[in-house]
């Protein structure tokens, strides 16, 4: 069963929207993570991590479910189908992994914030910072590759 024209366009709207909102602060989320990377001032670390944190859980985690949620319903919706295009597919899959991901990282996201907030030192979170940085790299190329299929849509 197809969507009407109107609610197809309305619900891709709001694909594109979140799906580009979700790059976005993921790019976000990395400017900040290497920040606090380069920065040696406690202050500056405390403030980074506690934003880190705050656009994760109130823009990220939003954004990557909605554009699941409206990925699916277009997938569902239209002629493309979940399963008739494997590019369509692909794309759902990947999303998924990567809500589920980011969903599972939100525990160590906190735990940096806090830590930082506590005043720990920089050593103590030298590989919880470094592997904040790593998976949010590996978000954005997910999120670009789902962005390339949407594009070239590879037969």
């Amino acid at each position: 069963m197809t969507m009407p024209p109107v609610l197809r366009k309305f619900t891709l709207v709001l694909h594109v929207i979140s799906s580009v909102s979700s790059l976005g602060a993921v790019a976000c989320f990395l400017a900040l993570g290497l920040a606090g990377l380069a920065t040696a001032d406690a202050r500056t670390a405390e403030s980074l991590y506690v934003a880190m944190d705050a656009i994760a859980r109130l823009v990220v985690v939003p954004m990557v479910l909605a554009s699941l949620v409206t990925g699916l319903v277009q997938a569902l919706g239209t002629v493309w189908g979940l399963f008739r295009h494997y590019w369509v597919l692909a794309k759902f899959l990947l999303t998924v992994v990567t809500a589920v991901v980011l969903l599972l990282q939100l525990d160590l996201i906190g735990y940096v914030a806090a830590a930082a907030a506590a005043g720990l030192a920089e050593a103590d979170l030298s590989g919880l910072r470094s592997s904040l940085v790593v998976h949010a790299v590996g978000g954005i190329v997910v999120l670009i590759t789902t962005t390339v299929l949407s594009i070239y849509k590879p037969r």
